[in-house]
């Protein structure tokens, strides 16, 4: 997704949908598309979020505050220098959405230790020797088949969204990974919505919001 010029710089040439939600001196919060990693890895050496915050900033470290899956669409808050990364680490308030299989309660917590699944590196699974996870959410809307969730974690597990509510029956949709099933969406159809934290320098409440991907939209029209 990115090429390399002639001074060596990575040049992004089709990273549409990378907007900035939010920036400061500090801080930048990018509204993250879905199918970009966050870090660049073995695979995804020139098309992640990371690569295009090195276009933009590039005398900066990359500094993200809140990791996104690949396939999660939504916020992803980035400290421009080691003070605000310090600052925000672990006070960031965020609200998930996610579209769901059936109909699920009009509200509800779930509160289930999540661990790695034994043989594997990626999977997770919910099991009484892993770490606690809670999981509150609210019910937004119902649709034909699928109801839309707004979700607030109490913990910060990994993939805790998609396991728990895979282990309640309700995996997300096009999360085949935990069940869920891909004929309405192709990629988990789950959203960071809002983000909510202290400006390091200023000491100011900043919130903000990115609109539901339409992707997921579609889902429910």
């Amino acid at each position: 997704m990115l090429s390399t010029a002639d001074d060596g710089f990575l040049e992004p040439k089709c990273l549409d949908g990378v907007d900035i939600a939010y920036e400061s001196d500090n801080v930048v919060v990018f509204c993250k598309p879905s199918g970009m990693p966050v870090h660049p890895s073995i695979k995804h050496q020139g098309d992640t979020l990371g690569n295009y915050f090195a276009f933009k900033y590039p005398s900066l470290k990359f500094r993200p505050i809140n990791r996104l899956d690949r396939d999660t669409s939504g916020l992803c808050v980035v400290a421009k220098n080691a003070h605000a990364a310090n600052r925000l680490q672990g006070s960031i308030k965020k609200i998930y959405y996610a579209a769901v299989q059936g109909k699920i309660a009009e509200k509800g917590t779930i509160d289930a230790s999540i661990a790695r699944e034994r043989e594997s590196i990626i999977i997770r699974c919910v099991s009484p020797d892993g770490q606690r996870a809670v999981t509150h959410y609210e019910r937004l809307l119902v649709g034909k088949s699928s109801s839309l969730a707004r979700i607030n974690l109490e913990t910060g597990r990994t993939h805790q969204i998609r396991v728990h509510f895979s282990y309640i029956g309700h995996p997300l949709e096009g999360d085949d990974l935990y069940g869920g099933r891909r004929d309405l969406i192709c990629r988990q159809a789950l959203h960071c919505g809002y983000v909510e934290f202290i400006e390091p320098m200023s000491g100011k409440l900043i919130k903000v919001e990115a609109p539901l991907s339409e992707d997921i939209k579609c889902i429910f029209k």
